[in-house]
């Protein structure tokens, strides 16, 4: 009973260190986010412009718009046979104790 208690309150332990964990990063987010704000400081992907960088092959393939189809076959599952043999027991030799009263 007495390990019962001490693992349980091991669990709780645990519980607690990784709630308090969570919350620590969580506030530690938080306390960025708003620092960020105040000063002014955007980040870098909301006003930054994207661009598609294409692969010479690319250019190539799209340029002579041809066009490589690939069909696959259908599989089927392989066919297996199960033979069952019927294999007689073998049987246990009793020996016989004799009791000496």
């Amino acid at each position: 009973m007495n390990e019962e208690i001490k693992e349980g309150m091991s669990s709780l332990k645990k519980g607690i260190i990784g709630v308090a964990g969570t919350m620590a990063a969580a506030i530690g987010t938080y306390v960025t986010t708003q620092f960020n704000t105040l000063m002014g400081i955007e980040e870098e992907s909301a006003g930054a412009a994207t661009e598609v960088v294409i692969d010479a092959n690319q250019q190539q393939s799209q340029s002579n718009n041809q066009q490589v189809i690939i069909n696959i076959p259908e599989q089927k599952p392989v066919e297996t046979k199960t033979i069952i043999k019927e294999v007689p027991a073998k049987k246990k030799k009793e020996k016989e104790e004799e009791i000496d009263w």
